[in-house]
């Protein structure tokens, strides 16, 4: 341990936490830093200059990544009737209704991701309460309550990451896994940030991006330089 140590020491002494890196050296340098033995991600947070209390500022959506995430995802859908062989069609890992509803508010939770048609609302708006917390419950705005089923599963198969602004007006999202290319992982990173900006609320007055920072999974954050 004391050797691993001195190895976390030596890399975290590579980062000045005053200094904002070019987009590239910052990715680079979150890398170094990790020591995780697992395959981990490579995330970004964005200090959004919004008040989330506020209805207009309170930012969410969804960005299909064009390089993906490096995640397998299990999708449930709940859907009914044409529905719900076009979400099997599709590649959906689970279907159902009631019996789904019922499955999770017994605890069971062996699923990612979800999708809704809007004529089951009525059924899954039950496990708001479940799903809201981890983030699961399916909304219009990031695409998951839909009829278009088929599509809504194409795109996050694809790398679809939503997101959402946090109390302290901060978006968490992925942009891949370490092991993706610097190239790969800038590609993304600029999806999603040119997103963010197009959301920029009429009401949000000042500087809208106040802070940008990337890390791995298990590590350190890295200030990144924001370039409009």
């Amino acid at each position: 341990m004391a050797k691993q140590g001195k190895k976390m020491k030596e890399a975290l002494g590579k980062v000045d936490r005053k200094v904002k890196y070019e987009l590239k050296e910052a990715l680079k340098l979150a890398r170094e830093i990790s020591f995780a033995k697992f395959d981990e991600s490579m995330d970004v947070a964005v200090n959004l200059g919004v008040d989330p209390r506020k209805a207009d500022q309170n930012i969410r959506g969804s960005v299909v990544l064009p390089k993906g995430t490096g995640k397998k995802f299990r999708i449930l859908v709940f859907a009914k009737g044409e529905k719900e062989i076009e979400a099997r069609d599709a590649g959906a890992d689970l279907v159902g209704g009631e019996d789904m509803v019922k499955k999770i508010q017994g605890g069971w939770l062996d699923f990612d991701r979800v999708v809704a048609t809007p004529d089951m609302m009525g059924q899954v708006g039950k496990l708001g309460k479940i799903l809201g917390p981890r983030g699961m419950m399916p909304n219009p705005k990031t695409g998951t309550v839909t009829f278009e089923v088929k599509k809504a599963i194409e795109e996050i198969q694809a790398g679809k990451v939503d997101f959402r602004v946090d109390k302290g007006g901060i978006v968490h999202a992925t942009l891949g896994k370490v092991a993706f290319s610097v190239e790969d992982l800038v590609e993304n990173y600029n999806t999603l940030i040119a997103t963010l900006v197009k959301m920029k609320p009429a009401s949000s007055k000042g500087h809208y991006v106040k802070g940008i920072s990337v890390s791995t999974t298990m590590g350190t954050g890295v200030k990144v330089a924001y370039v409009p």
